[in-house]
């Protein structure tokens, strides 16, 4: 009997102990998303250090990608640190970037354990910041949210293992499947509250890109508007083949304040060039893909390249057809307005059928949210 108790003892402290990872796990991760869209091409990395139950630091990848989350977290944690456990949501880096390891800077703080949610596929990582910290006496656990982890922090995954950026396809799409009046137009078609969570993703992602079609039509800022955030502005993309972009623009005339590149052809002309860089912008030459656009594996090359992990595709409905067809889709926010368009309107995804986002398995909901008759499904890669 006096077995049976003691071994119901210790389920209950393991339970409780693994209850307490996850908890804070899921501080590190909220704390995380504070980067993201502001720290590339590092990852957003977020860190909390508890001593006897007591959160004593907390931290998070800083602006530039400096400081790291976990150097963040012991500056604020000072002498705190020492027999702490640290919670991390990725692997602390082993090697000398711009910035010393992080590995050792644990080491050196007096850490007694590191939680950490999922290991850095990052060639120079890759499990070796766990074995250092292990051999210096550490204790390691791996695990604790890792899927949410893998999910924050896709962009600098994809862009290590597939050499280009996490992309994110956004729709705003009325219940008869369109994005625009006739002829092209420009519509509302969700309220104010959808569109402010617009403007929320524009400011977690790296960039946001657009077609010259939707440019020349709209002749959009591509900012993010939200109250005190305009700084939080992606870099501003747009897939322009023969550089036919005007100067007029709100784009180029705004783009020495918030990043412009202009992604065209290697055969475009090289005046027009000149004139938009001697007006800020900067223009990433690519092979175009038959007479009527870009390689798009090529643009997104070039952009991970430039150090972006989180691109942001918002229109229009050719290039969102473009990035489905070409299976470059990572993850689809797809918000649905309430009101009908009718059948003189802009099809969401061009020539495609919007079921071969929705109805595909090559996808899955992630989450839900609802804006007053409007709403909001995320879909990931399955």
């Amino acid at each position: 009997m006096i077995f049976r108790i003691l071994e119901d003892q210790f389920a209950q402290k393991a339970r409780e102990a693994k209850d307490a990872d996850r908890r804070f796990m899921e501080l590190a991760l909220s704390l995380g998303k504070r980067g993201q869209g502001r720290t590339w091409p590092n990852p957003a990395v977020g860190a909390v250090i508890v001593k006897d139950g007591v959160i004593v630091g907390r931290g998070w990848t800083q602006p530039g990608g400096r400081p790291h989350g976990e150097p963040e977290a012991l500056r604020r944690a000072g002498e705190a640190a020492r027999g702490a456990t640290l919670y991390v949501t990725l692997e602390p880096c082993s090697h000398f970037g711009k910035s010393p390891p992080c590995a050792d800077a644990v080491i050196a703080a007096g850490i007694k354990r590191v939680v950490a949610a999922i290991e850095d596929p990052n060639p120079e990582v890759a499990g070796q910041g766990h074995a250092r910290l292990r051999a210096a006496g550490i204790n390691v656990d791996v695990g604790p949210c890792a899927a949410e982890a893998a999910f924050d922090h896709a962009g600098h995954f994809r862009r290590i293992r597939d050499h280009r950026p996490h992309v994110i396809l956004k729709l705003a799409v009325s219940p008869d499947g369109k994005i625009g009046a006739a002829g092209g137009n420009p519509l509302a078609i969700t309220g104010e509250a959808a569109r402010d969570r617009v403007h929320l993703l524009r400011a977690h992602s790296d960039a946001i890109l657009v077609g010259i079609g939707t440019v020349l039509a709209d002749d959009p800022l591509l900012t993010c508007r939200l109250p005190g955030m305009m700084a939080r502005s992606p870099v501003r993309v747009v897939l322009d083949q023969s550089l036919r972009i005007s100067a007029s623009s709100q784009l180029v005339r705004s783009a020495r304040e918030t990043p412009l590149w202009v992604v065209g052809s290697e055969l475009a002309e090289a005046a027009a060039a000149m004139r938009l860089g001697a007006a800020g912008a900067q223009i990433i030459r690519v092979s175009p893909k038959g007479a009527s656009g870009l390689d798009l594996a090529a643009a997104l090359h070039a952009l991970a390249e430039k150090g972006i992990t989180r691109l942001m595709v918002e229109g229009g409905s050719r290039v969102a057809a473009s990035f489905v067809a070409a299976n470059l889709v990572d993850e689809i926010w797809l918000f649905r307005g309430a009101e009908a368009v009718g059948s003189g309107g802009v099809d969401a995804l061009d020539a495609l059928p919007l079921s071969k986002i929705t109805q595909s398995p090559a996808y899955k909901v992630h989450a839900s949210e609802t804006f007053g008759k409007d709403t909001l499904t995320i879909y990931e890669r399955a």
